[in-house]
């Protein structure tokens, strides 16, 4: 019965052979005799004339690789690689897009309707084909969402939603990753946010044609307390602006020279600003000072910037939880899409 079940859901698998297998694999790996079986399978790996007089030792070489897979040291794409390393091309057809993105992945192509702000890809830990086919996947959906713009002679959405955004991307991550071809857009480095930002091919063509008349979400300041604090900044900053935001970056502005946030009060002030993100480390002050400053929400995203006794950003961030000033609103140590979303969302304007 084991085999029975085995064979039909394998014969009922339009893609290809090597990640059909994979994927069964995972599907029966609580069925012994289904996990048993496989050494009886060399042929859905191999052509008859590579697997004649050898097809034992074949076996042999991928038993433990599939056993890796059960155990989840490997995933079904990264037992794909191997395998097509270890036996050539030949031996694998293109693996198509759904089955790899479903083998790993579930996006949330509704969460800009839904919440007001669009999903992102936190890429740590990720590997570069997975981030790449996330982003692909992404732009494929806001492409057939400005499709149905241009049918219905309507906007059926926001520019938030057309917001595609991979954070946490380190320079070796980026550099694997520019490296697989996209079928639905091209990418963007921001090295400072280590973000990568992609955008749909539909996009590109409404830019060429003019056609792209987009209101601005906002206008929102993004001030930081020093350098350091830059990459955290730099990574709201960059996912506003994605968001459709006009943001006025105000840097190295600590209250270790109360001047020189005094000096940018005329920014801070200016009539069309909509919210204030404050980005600090060390003893975290800053966000209470601007919030004493100015009539906006503020938004403040600690740091883990500091010496011992700042504990990685937990200190700015108890500061910021115990600020005098009221109007504050405090995210995550370092986490500057965080601040961008919270900033987004108390601009943003129903229609």
């Amino acid at each position: 019965m084991y085999i029975q079940r085995f064979n039909k859901f394998m014969m009922q698998r339009p893609f290809n052979r090597s990640t059909q297998l994979l994927c069964s694999y995972n599907r029966f790996q609580n069925d012994k005799k289904v996990v048993a079986s496989f050494a009886s399978f060399p042929r859905y790996f191999f052509s008859s004339s590579s697997a004649e007089g050898g097809s034992n030792s074949n076996t042999n070489s991928i038993l433990p690789l599939l056993h890796a897979l059960k155990s989840g040291q490997l995933s079904v794409n990264d037992a794909h690689q191997k395998l097509v390393e270890k036996y050539g091309p030949e031996h694998s057809d293109d693996i198509s897009e759904e089955v790899s993105l479903d083998s790993f992945a579930n996006l949330d192509h509704k969460r800009a309707t839904r919440t007001g702000f669009p999903e992102a890809v936190f890429a740590a830990g990720k590997t570069p084909q997975q981030v790449a086919t996330i982003l692909d996947d992404m732009a494929k959906n806001v492409n057939s969402i400005i499709k149905e713009e241009k049918l219905q002679e309507d906007d059926v959405s926001n520019f938030s939603q057309k917001a595609i955004l991979a954070t946490r991307v380190d320079q070796k991550l980026f550099e694997e990753v520019s490296k697989i071809p996209l079928k639905h857009g091209t990418i963007m480095y921001h090295k400072m946010a280590k973000i990568i930002s992609m955008r749909a091919s539909e996009l590109e063509i409404e830019v060429n044609d003019s056609q792209d008349h987009t209101e601005k979400a906002g206008n929102i300041v993004v001030a930081c307390a020093g350098t350091t604090d830059l990459p955290v900044a730099e990574e709201a900053a960059i996912t506003l602006e994605a968001a459709g935001c006009n943001v006025e970056r105000i840097y190295d502005v600590g209250v270790a020279g109360l001047h020189r946030i005094i000096n940018a009060l005329p920014r801070l002030r200016c009539p069309e600003v909509d919210c204030v993100i404050v980005c600090a480390g060390m003893d975290g002050a800053l966000p209470s000072v601007v919030a004493g400053l100015v009539s906006v929400p503020v938004v403040a995203v600690p740091t883990s910037v500091g010496y011992g006794a700042s504990f990685g950003g937990v200190s700015a961030m108890l500061t910021m939880l115990n600020s005098c000033a009221p109007g504050v609103g405090v995210v995550n140590i370092d986490n500057g899409f965080g601040g961008a979303a919270l900033a987004f969302k108390c601009i943003k304007k129903e229609k």
